[in-house]
């Protein structure tokens, strides 16, 4: 059996409680002291906005074809990019990464987990059959918005997005754009951004932090 601090031997049962009290006392006080000196973890990565803001009105299509508006963003958290399914490296790559830091997300056992979203930028090519069978590659909860261009516009010049076609020669062409990731919250409001390059740790450190400040 342990031996009985001896100092604690040598008390009367009073003194004996009062001493047990104040190491107690002490040790609360250094816990506290080290939560107070410890900043609580925060977004190394993303930009978050001081204030999230609505996103703009729009009437666009999903990947099934159904119309849609700003309240399809309502309801989860969404990791939101915009290029189109004839990029050659980008697009692909960036996707891949969201794809791979929701895995990772998931395999940690964190919840919920952001759904994926494409808004195409090339709606001339860009149908929603062709952008569904695109989205799904990457995962099978990904959703992907088309729509008309004049729509497009309504909601990429409301959130700082930039994209212009270049390189014009009939159906052989490109298009410029934005490459950062947008975090829109459950309200259906623009919360943060990832700027490029991305990497699937940076996501991965940085949405529960984000998700769970909301």
């Amino acid at each position: 059996m342990p031996r009985a601090n001896p100092l604690l031997e040598k008390m009367g049962p009073r003194n004996r409680f009062i001493a047990i009290v104040a190491v107690v006392a002490i040790a609360t006080g250094a816990w506290l002291s080290f939560q107070v000196m410890s900043p609580p973890a925060v977004p190394q990565t993303a930009t978050v906005l001081p204030a999230p803001g609505p996103l703009p009105e729009f009437s666009l299509l999903d990947h099934e074809g159904n119309a849609i508006g700003r309240d399809v963003f309502s309801g989860q958290w969404s990791l939101v990019f915009f290029g189109f399914t004839h990029c050659p490296d980008i697009c692909p790559l960036t996707l891949q990464v969201l794809a791979d830091a929701k895995k990772q997300l998931a395999a940690a056992g964190s919840e919920p987990l952001p759904q994926i979203v494409l808004v195409s930028v090339d709606p001339e090519r860009d149908t929603p059959e062709l952008l569904g069978q695109y989205v799904r590659y990457f995962g099978d909860d990904n959703l992907g918005i088309t729509g008309e261009l004049v729509e497009i516009r309504k909601l990429t010049g409301g959130l700082g997005i930039f994209f212009e076609k270049s390189a014009v020669d009939g159906d052989n062409y490109s298009v410029d754009h934005s490459a950062v990731v947008l975090v829109i919250n459950p309200r259906g409001q623009f919360h943060a951004l990832f700027s490029a390059p991305h990497e699937a740790a940076n996501f991965v450190h940085d949405l529960p932090l984000l998700m769970r400040r909301r």
